[in-house]
């Protein structure tokens, strides 16, 4: 199944799960069981199965044919070539294509002057009256392609300008573009292009990164800071007749190595192999000399032959556009569609429903828990009740009395169960005081002067490295005191249950280690940046702002994500306190309600008692009900094989007839 058919298919099972999710929440709520913690754990499972996202990132060297690729893959249902890729440098500046419904279709490009001024590229996603906006009609293919040009356009500046943003390296000349005879200088007209359309495969929450070459790379720090290694899958385009080149060594060591979390999202693409056929060598010979290029370009990039593919993504684009079944499979796109969809889709939905799965197990947990009270609640009433049958006026009122003073003295102790559920709260407050965005800004505060400093900064990879450590030694010492608060609540809840008959039960804590290893990614990422090779940049004075802002930003959103989880499960705990006290409160209301009507008339005990048993049929019928609607949405799995549509990826909105399938 190609790529495009697994991210259909995964759009389908989001939708689904989505609705699905949104019937267990009505039917919570309509069952009085949806308490605040309960509601916001269905609102971030919603939230983050809808706005679910899989950034597939394109990167290369200049001419490596990155947007041809991407034509082939995504957008050969227009019947042309939509990403300009003609011979030579077209994608100057990192290109984002993704869909936002609350913006109309357009492209925005923000100006490359913006790298003069010290706001990250984050800041400047928060000011779209900064960039400049191109409508975009998605029904008009050519149309379409000539505005997609403009991510093409250069400037020719001054060495002093180059210099200043970021594409002139005095101490690097190799690195430097070339100057013209007129001694200008070119350099891309935009920083950064966000491109907006309602294409299938966009709609449902594929982001597609293409990048420029690795002048522009290294001059953006939070392309690899922030973007590239967020990416889901990273494609990395190699030429098939030249190999793996100096260049794209660097591009490969500097800024994919250094900021992976394994071999298992990236894949190597050896492209253009239509350039090693030859009408004198037979197809095996051909073929040969393809598995020997992949073998050393494995081997040079230190990776399983089977993560480089060979493709001929220009050929693949004109068989699928003129439905050449023979030049297709002779392209082997196919197979590194397949390759995407079984290993990017593959990881990305085992993740998510890993994810899935301990949301619906709290939710369960929450809401299962609230209807054990007021079943054993109902039990102990019931008996309450069937005690009275046969007895006298005086047993009924003595029954009314001793209900009465239970109330009252449950009143009374409810100022020991508030002062037992506040006993943590010291404990607490330091660890949101280690996690909190002053105490990181403190953190950072040695680093961020470290980079300021004028002159070569020889001190500075110690620096960083040492931040690093304390940063993990919040996180550490923060699980350390979850731990504490865990073992205070554990002794509180088992006193409160023993004095109350309550059921409560601590939540485990969260677990700080995939935070750890969220910093040891980060860290890894821009190490390339404080080492020697790079000593002449970090005297820039503009470079180490946007290199500081960049990891800044990736290392605060680690830090507030972490908090919220911790804010979350304290409210949890507490929240069971609440839910059982409140039940309790009722039961004393429903129990001397039902002496009152006793009391009235002889025949309200048998009443009562038939109602009684009612209520714990529906109690049992409603926890079968959220046995049921767990574990549908725990089931749901995305469709596996033939695709239930058409491959409707390539395919743009406007087009009535589906792309033939491959």
């Amino acid at each position: 199944m190609s790529f495009n058919e697994q991210f259909d298919q995964h759009g389908i099972w989001r939708q689904e799960f989505a609705s699905r999710l949104k019937q267990l929440g009505q039917w919570m709520k309509a069952n009085d069981v949806l308490n605040t913690v309960v509601e916001e754990r269905l609102q971030r499972l919603e939230s983050q199965v809808r706005a679910d996202k899989v950034m597939v990132a394109f990167v290369a060297e200049f001419s490596r044919g990155k947007s041809e690729l991407i034509n082939a893959i995504f957008f050969s249902g227009y019947g042309r070539r939509i990403m300009p890729a003609s011979a030579g440098r077209t994608t100057m500046c990192p290109t984002e294509l993704g869909y936002d419904a609350d913006i109309p279709p357009c492209l925005r490009l923000l100006p490359i002057e913006t790298r003069l001024q010290p706001q990250a590229l984050m800041e400047w996603r928060m000011a779209p009256e900064k960039w400049q906006q191109i409508g975009l009609d998605v029904d008009d293919s050519a149309q379409l392609a000539q505005a997609l040009q403009k991510v093409s356009e250069v400037r020719h500046v001054t060495q002093d300008e180059a210099r200043a943003l970021g594409f002139w390296h005095d101490n690097n000349p190799e690195d430097n573009p070339p100057t013209g005879p007129d001694g200008l200088i070119e350099v891309p007209r935009w920083r950064h292009a966000l491109i907006n359309i309602a294409h299938p495969l966009l709609k449902q929450g594929l982001v597609i990164l293409d990048t420029p070459g690795l002048n522009a790379i290294g001059a953006e720090p939070e392309l690899t800071v922030s973007l590239i290694p967020q990416a889901h899958a990273v494609v990395f385009i190699l030429a098939a007749d030249t190999g793996v080149t100096k260049s794209d060594l660097s591009i490969w060591r500097e800024h994919l190595v250094a900021g992976s979390d394994g071999d298992d999202n990236r894949l190597v693409v050896l492209n253009k192999i239509d350039t090693l056929w030859d009408a004198l060598s037979t197809p095996e010979q051909v073929q040969a000399q393809i598995d020997r290029q992949r073998l050393t370009s494995a081997d040079i990039l230190g990776l399983p032959v089977s993560h480089v593919l060979p493709v001929s993504a220009q050929k693949g684009l004109v068989a699928k556009v003129t439905g050449d079944a023979a030049l297709l499979q002779a392209s082997q796109l196919p197979a590194l569609e397949l390759a995407l969809g079984q290993g990017v889709m593959g990881q990305r939905q085992k993740i998510l429903q890993t994810a899935v799965a301990a949301g619906i197990g709290a939710l369960k947990s929450e809401a299962g828990r609230v209807l054990r009270v007021r079943r054993r609640d109902q039990v102990e009433q019931l008996l309450e009740l069937r005690g009275l049958k046969g007895k006298n006026v005086s047993v009924i009122k003595l029954m009314r009395t001793r209900v009465e003073q239970e109330q009252t003295d449950f009143s009374t102790g409810n100022v020991k169960i508030h002062a037992a559920r506040s006993v943590h709260l010291t404990v607490l407050d330091e660890v949101v005081t280690l996690l909190s965005m002053p105490a990181l800004k403190a953190e950072l505060i040695g680093l961020m002067t470290a980079l300021k400093q004028p002159g070569i900064k020889l001190r500075v990879k110690k620096i960083y490295g040492d931040t690093f450590s304390r940063l993990r030694e919040s996180l550490q010492k923060a699980q350390e005191l979850m731990g504490t608060i865990q073992s205070m609540l554990d002794t509180s809840f088992r006193h409160i249950n023993a004095s109350y008959g309550f059921s409560l039960q601590v939540p485990k804590a969260p677990e700080m280690s995939r935070y750890l290893q969220d910093l040891e990614l980060i860290e890894r990422s821009h190490l390339q940046y404080f080492g020697l090779g790079n000593v002449f940049r970090l005297v820039q004075t503009e470079f180490v702002e946007r290199l500081g802002r960049a990891l800044s930003s990736r290392v605060r959103m680690v830090f507030e994500t972490a908090l919220s989880e911790v804010q979350l499960w304290n409210k949890s705990a507490l929240a069971q306190l609440d839910t059982q006290l409140r039940e309790r409160r009722r039961n004393f209301e429903r129990r001397l309600e039902a002496i009152e009507r006793i009391q009235q008339a002889a025949s309200g005990l048998d009443a009562r008692i038939s109602e009684m048993n009612d209520q714990e049929n529906q109690l049992k019928e409603m926890e079968a009900k959220l046995e049921e609607l767990t574990a549908d949405l725990l089931e749901l799995r995305p469709l596996h094989g033939a695709a239930q549509s058409s491959p409707v990826a390539s395919v743009p909105v406007a087009v009535a007839e589906p792309e033939k399938a491959v």
